[in-house]
């Protein structure tokens, strides 16, 4: 049983920042890539950035130069360091982790609950 817990989310004045938090736990063999996606109301989810072991991070357009993520690979968590928020960018934030849970067996996805993220004045 593999688990995701976020944690960082809440209300934001735009301009300002929040930090989110995501940690993996459970039977994990290994990780291979960890990141978040974000769902706003009526729209599709999307990613947001993603961070594979080798180090290729991608980002949305939308959240370049503003949002950075980071891992803590002896922790299995991920971190989002999200700068000069929009409003545009309130949304739900999902941590996504594509996790081995043993030595034979093959990589799926696994997602958080979410957490809210609103940037308003």
């Amino acid at each position: 049983q593999v688990q995701l817990v976020e944690s960082g989310g809440g209300l934001v004045q735009p301009g300002g920042s929040l930090r989110l938090s995501c940690a993996a736990s459970g039977s994990i063999f290994s990780i291979n890539a960890m990141g978040w996606y974000r769902q706003a109301p009526g729209k599709q989810r999307e990613l947001v950035a993603l961070l594979p072991n080798d180090g290729g991070t991608n980002y949305a357009d939308s959240v370049k130069g503003r949002f950075t993520i980071s891992r803590d690979n002896a922790k299995n968590t991920v971190y989002l360091q999200m700068n000069s928020l929009k409003p545009e960018d309130t949304a739900v934030y999902y941590c996504y982790a594509i996790i081995k849970v043993g030595a034979t067996t093959t990589s799926r996805a696994y997602w958080g609950l979410g957490t809210q993220v609103t940037v308003s004045s």
